[in-house]
């Protein structure tokens, strides 16, 4: 029996329903960019990244105050500020990217505030999975988180050990074969392939960094001599990277337990 294709009015306003959601989900990022973009134009009487620091601890403040995020919800994300902050040491360290600008708060060349950045993917996530009721289905708890972390330590030691990441490539897509993201849109659910999701977020997350880099908020060697885009191989590398922040909030939903447990067929 043949599918009958919904009609092209009701397909638009699922994706009208879907872009709105995706918006809500981002917007603490939108903020951090509105605070980037701001910092550039606006006199400030402090360096700007001590400015961009305070700035995010407000938003961050008011979010919970308007419970745009809980308690709990925002416990998890500053999880992502710490692991985050940790890699900013190490990469900074090894020279992958540098801080143009003086600041007071800063930690061995780190300005503290670039720690909400990776909050910010941390809170883009946490809320997506609410907004769109996330579930998934086949998900290998354990493996996926093995394969995360080897992600996350590679990134650090490939400096001066051989890089393996064609090969965690391979290992996350063998690990997720078969893991479905389930979502509501609307009155409807739909799926999603995991690995598909990693590489729609490491897109995201690419033109995100390209923003970010036009406003100084860090930047490459290549860009030393002024903003150039930055290389289409660091989407491959946010797609593997977002993986850590994806199984930490994976792990924070398996762990709350009850009715709010929203991972289906762990194995």
């Amino acid at each position: 029996m043949a599918t009958t294709l919904p009609p092209p009015r009701h397909l638009l306003s699922q994706l009208l329903r879907f872009a709105w959601l995706q918006a809500r989900a981002c917007a603490f990022a939108v903020c951090m960019f509105a605070g980037m973009a701001a910092s550039t134009a606006v006199p400030l009487p402090l360096p700007r990244y001590d400015a961009l620091l305070l700035y995010a601890v407000a938003v961050t403040a008011v979010f919970w105050g308007l419970r745009l995020e809980s308690g709990r919800e925002i416990a998890a994300i500053a999880g992502f500020h710490v692991v985050g902050l940790a890699f900013e040491l190490a990469k900074v360290r090894l020279g992958s990217w540098s801080y143009p600008e003086q600041a007071w708060t800063v930690l061995w060349g780190v300005p503290l505030y670039s720690g909400f950045m990776y909050a910010a993917v941390g809170s883009y996530i946490v809320r997506a999975w609410r907004l769109l009721e996330l579930s998934l289905v086949d998900y290998r708890a354990r493996a996926t988180t093995a394969v995360a972390i080897a992600i996350y330590l590679n990134f650090l030691t490939h400096h001066w050990l051989p890089d393996f990441r064609v090969l965690l490539t391979v290992a996350l897509i063998a690990v997720t074969w078969g893991t479905w993201v389930h979502f509501t849109v609307g009155e409807a659910r739909y799926r999603l392939p995991l690995s598909l999701s990693f590489l729609l977020i490491g897109v995201f997350l690419w033109v995100a960094e390209n923003v970010s880099t036009l406003f100084d908020a860090w930047r490459y060697p290549h860009q030393a001599q002024g903003w150039e885009f930055v290389h289409v191989a660091k989407l491959g590398a946010w797609a593997l990277l977002v993986t850590v922040s994806f199984v930490l909030v994976a792990s924070w939903h398996r762990t709350r337990g009850g009715a709010e447990e929203r991972v289906a067929k762990v194995r």
